[in-house]
């Protein structure tokens, strides 16, 4: 055409090759990444860990009381990420709060325990009256905080308050101090070694203590993993070990099950008496490296762990693994074994298909020994007086001994070292004083909020594994929560659903929606029954994880046991 307009292809092509004057997305401000680098260091040539993600972000949350949207931009370019990778492992943890940059970080976070014991103790009470007196902090609900024996429970900043009052919590935000642990590291170690600690780990990393032995006294003890899961410890060590290495071990305290807090309890009081187990189980297995999952709520614990540790290091009994001590950050699926190794490694907390099982394909690849605290804290006791005395201490035709974590109304509640298949109307009575003055017992709870709720007249049934799968519960990590005739089952319920709401990954679809649609539906005053069990069949049936598997327990349970208090019709 003769008016057309001659276009220079060349040209064209030209000026597409030529390079962005600025690269897309969010520039990185120098200031940002100035401040990032004083927190986490000028990375090595290497560059920064991949794993290290959410320890930095830890750094960064802690010093700004927040996560500003510049440091995350910064953050990701020192890690050599991508900046969407990292808002998305930071957007998953409760205890990351992402800011825009125009934002004013909270001066102080409050936490108010909504959960369950803590709501028996009038924690919303104390929730509303601390919003309506402290304006110049951010008060605000959250799950359990692991002290459910010190009900109702409040978290300022980092410091625990334990049988929290207004004036209590108000006396900690104006002096938001760290106390003191009341025994320095040195002292705590030496005395600990001067008792005899660590020469069973000695004599197991020298050879002088058969492994397979080791083993067997496990096996014979009838040991099994008290997370909750139950999975037999010396199988599990037997399988690791089996595997082509060398492995790594991965050390479960997160324990944010509602009503349990005897990791915790057993860590302040003898926190070598569980290194000591870690050594043991490492030098067996044949383990490279240990990483310890503590959860964030620790705060304490986590100071004293990290002395005892440096204290250990400065003085091994024998050669040492390398142990790593890493933070939660407010996410309870990451007690599930998968989802707390993801975490780990620097990402989301979101559980993973299987197979292949951790003992095969777990943390970084590697064939990896998971474990609770608590199993750990038995080893050296177990090798040591011989598995017959463990396994001839039960109670009901039952072996060994368990830690119950009781709570509710009790006139005595606490960590509860008892014989294994105790019933509950004994461990009120034997152990914790009988019921609190006022009350008398109407329900519980035997294994937390996922462990189902029982009536009164099966008070006599044998807490341990296997024995209450007959009446739609389990023991779990054995968190007893108690409840008196002027509480109710079916606010129980609710409350633990809204829990597991809160709390799944998303990953999906019958958790995530499945929980938010019963706590809708428990709402009411008359429950939609038919829904109701149609929901708790689909979580059962199809939920990736333990979450939404046992959510639906507390459904049934109500529904078996307490038609009464929703309207629904006794099953027949």
């Amino acid at each position: 055409m003769a008016n057309a307009t001659h276009i220079d292809l060349t040209e064209v092509r030209a000026q597409l090759r030529q390079p962005r004057i600025q690269l897309k997305g969010r520039q990185v401000v120098p200031e940002a990444r100035a401040e990032v680098q004083a927190l986490i260091g000028i990375p090595p040539v290497e560059g920064h860990r991949r794993d290290l993600l959410i320890e930095h972000l830890h750094q960064l949350n802690d010093h700004f009381h927040g996560l500003f949207e510049r440091h995350i931009v910064a953050l990701a370019a020192e890690m050599r990420l991508p900046v969407v990778e990292v808002f998305e492992v930071a957007s998953f943890y409760h205890h990351f709060e992402i800011l825009q940059d125009k934002q004013t970080a909270p001066r102080l976070t409050v936490r108010v325990c909504d959960s369950l014991s803590c709501s028996l103790a009038g924690s919303n009470s104390l929730l509303r009256q601390l919003q309506n007196d402290l304006l110049d902090v951010k008060v605000v609900p959250v799950p359990c905080l692991g002290r459910c024996e010190q009900a109702p429970a409040v978290q300022v900043g980092q410091q625990a308050v334990a049988h929290a009052t207004v004036e209590a919590v108000t006396l900690r935000v104006i002096h938001n101090q760290t106390a003191p642990n009341a025994l320095p590291n040195a002292l705590r170690l030496q005395a600990y070694m001067q008792a005899g600690g660590y020469q069973l780990a000695l004599q197991v990393a020298a050879g002088l203590k058969d492994h397979e032995s080791v083993i067997q006294c496990l096996e014979s003890s009838g040991l099994r993993g008290l997370g909750g899961a139950g999975f037999p410890a010396g199988r599990k060590w037997r399988i690791v070990r089996s595997q082509p290495g060398p492995s790594l071990m991965a050390v479960n305290i997160d324990e944010g099950e509602p009503g349990t807090f005897k990791d915790r309890t057993c860590l302040e009081a003898d926190p070598h008496r569980f290194l000591e187990g870690v050594l043991i189980a490492a030098s067996v297995v044949g383990c490279e490296a240990v990483y310890i999952y503590l959860r964030d709520e620790y705060h304490e614990a986590r100071v004293l762990l990290t002395e005892e540790l440096a204290a250990l290091k400065l003085n091994p009994p024998c050669a040492l693994p390398r142990i790593e001590l890493r933070r939660g950050a407010g996410a309870y699926i990451c007690g599930e074994e998968s989802a707390m190794i993801e975490s780990i490694e620097g990402k989301r907390g979101e559980p993973r298909m299987r197979p292949p099982y951790i003992a095969e394909v777990g943390l970084f690849g590697r064939p990896t020994l998971e474990h609770n605290f608590e199993t750990l804290y038995w080893v050296r006791e177990l090798i040591e007086q011989g598995a017959e005395s463990f396994a001839s201490q039960g109670r009901h035709g039952r072996q060994g001994l368990r830690r119950f974590s009781v709570s509710g109304r009790v006139k005595h509640p606490g960590v509860k070292l008892a014989p294994a298949g105790i019933t509950l109307r004994e461990l009120v009575h034997e152990y914790c004083g009988g019921m609190a003055e006022g009350h008398t017992l109407y329900a519980y709870l035997p294994g937390g909020a996922s462990g189902g709720i029982l009536p009164t007249r099966l008070a006599d049934v044998p807490l341990d594994f296997d024995t209450l799968q007959p009446h739609g519960c389990f023991i779990g990590s054995a968190a007893v929560m108690v409840l008196g005739q002027h509480d109710s089952a079916r606010e129980a319920a609710l409350n633990v659903m809204r829990f597991f709401a809160h709390e799944s990954c998303g990953q999906c679809t019958p958790c995530r929606v499945g929980t938010e649609k019963a706590a809708l539906l428990m709402d009411s005053s008359v429950w939609d029954a038919d829904t109701l069990q149609d929901l708790a069949q689909v979580m059962g049936d199809a939920s990736i994880c333990g979450l939404g598997q046992a959510a639906p327990n507390p459904i049934r349970c109500v529904l078996d046991y307490f038609p009464h208090e929703v309207g629904a019709e006794v099953k027949a």
